[in-house]
């Protein structure tokens, strides 16, 4: 009986926690939506920028030192 318990025990926890989750979960309005959508994109631009900065830097270096040898 023990043994269940150690298996369940987590299980109700969990499905608990889930429960308190969704209740303290909304649906968000038109204002925060917006918010957090361009914050999104801002990041996503971001990192777009970034990873083609790193690539421009990189490429030539990696030839150089590839066509070295």
């Amino acid at each position: 009986m023990d043994a269940i318990d150690s298996v369940f025990d987590p299980l109700r926890e969990f499905a608990k926690d889930s429960v308190r989750l969704v209740k303290r979960c909304h649906k968000p309005d038109q204002k925060e939506f917006t918010k957090v959508a361009s914050r999104t994109a801002i990041g996503f631009v971001v990192m777009g920028f970034v990873g083609f900065f790193v690539k421009l830097i990189f490429i030539p270096i990696n030839n150089i030192i590839v066509g070295a040898s």
